[in-house]
C-alpha cells in the first residue's frame, strides 16, 4: 500500500492476524495480535526466531482470556517450539502481564529496562493506606471533586488482576547495548514519557525498529503524570525522546509498535505525534488567557467524549502532563488559591 495525501504512512501488512493466527513481517519474524479489555482492544506480540524458539517482545495482559489465546497459538502455528526468551518494553500490564506466566513455563530468561522492572514489582504491592491518602490528594489539588476522586480511586490496584507477578531475576537492557536475538544484532534505545524507560529495537541490517508504544501508527500513546511524582516533565520527556529517533533511526525502516499495524514513515508520524502535542498546549493556552483553570477544568477542552472511569484517569494525567511542561517553559502561571487547589493561566 502507498500513502495519500491524507494519510502518508505506508501499510505492508495492513490486514491484522486474526486471533490464534500469525503473520510474518519479515523473515524469522512473526506478528501475533492479543485482545485486551479496554477501549484499545490489542496489544502486539512480536516472536524472534532464537535459539531454536521464538524471543518473545512482550507478553499481553495477565488474564485467562490471553492464556488461552497463547495455548492457542503454542497447539497451533508454534506447535512443537517454544518460548526461548522474553523481551519486555515496558511495566505496562498489556506488555508485562503474562512475563511471570510465561518465564515459569518455559523457564525463559527475562530481559528488560531495570526501571520498568523495578516499577513492575512496585505495582505489585498492594497500595497502602498513605499511597491512596496521596493519590486522592493529587487529585483534589487539581481540581477534581470528591466524587470523582472515589471513582478514580474504586479502579483499585487493578495492576494485580492484570498481571502474574515477574521472575525473580533479570537481565538488564541498558540504552546503547547490542542485544542478540537469534541471527539479529539489536541496538537497544530507551526513552521516557510513556513509561518511565520503555526499551525500542533496532536492527540497522534488516532496516526493522520495534518501537514498542513510543511510536504508533494511528494513536498518540498516552503520556501523564501520577501522584508519585507530581511534578513530572513526562511530556517533556517524550518529545525529547521522539526527536532523538527521529534524529538517530534511519527513516527507511519498518516500524513495528505495540499497537495498530507495521508501517513505514517514522519521521513523518514523529512529526505528527510532536505537533499533535504542541496543538494540545495551544488550546490549554488559549483557554486559560482570560482566567485560571484547574486540570479537571481543562480536561473536556482536549477529550471531546465521555469518558469513564479507567479513561477519565489517563486522561487527567495526560492534561496534567501537558501542564508540567508549559510550566517548565514559562507558558503557563500556577496559582494556588485559599482552598488548595491548582489553577493555571496563559503567560
Amino acid at each position: 500500500m502507498h500513502g495519500t495525501a491524507t494519510d502518508p504512512l505506508v501499510y505492508p501488512h495492513p490486514v491484522t492476524p486474526k486471533p490464534g493466527e500469525l503473520t510474518e513481517v519479515a523473515p524469522g519474524i512473526l506478528w501475533l495480535r492479543l485482545a485486551l479489555p479496554f477501549q484499545l482492544n490489542h496489544v502486539n506480540i512480536y516472536l524472534i526466531a532464537h535459539d531454536g524458539g521464538w524471543a518473545a517482545v512482550d507478553t499481553g495482559i495477565g488474564t485467562d482470556q490471553t492464556k488461552a489465546a497463547w495455548d492457542e497459538v503454542l497447539a497451533g502455528p508454534l506447535k512443537g517450539t517454544k518460548i526461548t526468551r522474553l523481551i519486555v518494553t515496558h511495566s505496562h500490564p498489556d506488555h508485562i502481564g503474562l512475563a511471570g506466566w510465561l518465564a515459569e513455563r518455559f523457564k525463559a530468561p527475562l530481559t528488560m529496562t531495570q526501571a520498568e522492572y523495578f516499577h513492575g514489582l512496585f505495582h505489585q504491592t498492594r497500595r497502602t493506606e498513605i499511597q491512596v491518602q496521596d493519590q486522592a490528594e493529587f487529585y483534589r489539588i487539581h481540581g477534581i471533586g470528591e466524587e470523582g476522586v472515589s471513582a478514580l480511586l474504586g479502579r483499585g490496584s487493578n495492576y494485580l488482576t492484570r498481571t502474574t507477578g515477574l521472575p525473580p531475576s533479570f537481565f538488564r537492557a541498558i540504552d546503547g547495548d547490542t542485544l542478540t536475538v537469534g541471527a539479529r544484532s539489536f541496538e537497544v534505545f530507551t526513552g521516557g514519557g510513556h513509561a518511565l524507560e520503555q526499551m525500542m529495537l533496532l536492527s540497522r541490517a534488516d532496516k526493522l525498529f520495534l518501537s514498542a508504544d513510543q511510536v504508533l501508527s494511528k494513536i498518540s500513546p498516552n503520556v501523564s503524570v501520577w501522584a508519585m511524582e507530581p511534578e513530572a516533565n513526562s511530556l517533556g520527556l517524550y518529545m525529547t525522546s521522539l526527536r532523538r529517533l527521529a534524529r538517530d533511526i534511519p527513516d527507511d525502516v519498518l516500524v513495528l509498535p505495540g499497537h495498530g499495524v507495521p508501517f513505514y514513515g517514522l519521521k513523518i508520524r514523529i512529526q505528527q505525534l510532536l505537533d499533535h502535542h504542541v496543538e494540545r498546549c495551544g488550546m490549554i493556552a488559549k483557554a486559560a488567557k482570560d482566567k485560571p483553570l484547574t486540570a479537571s477544568d481543562m480536561v473536556p477542552l482536549i477529550f471531546h467524549r465521555p469518558l469513564d472511569a479507567h479513561q477519565a484517569g489517563f486522561a487527567t494525567g495526560e492534561v496534567i502532563a501537558h501542564v508540567n511542561y508549559m510550566l517548565s517553559r514559562g507558558e503557563l502561571i500556577k496559582e494556588t488559591q485559599k482552598d488548595g487547589i491548582m489553577r493555571f493561566k496563559a503567560a
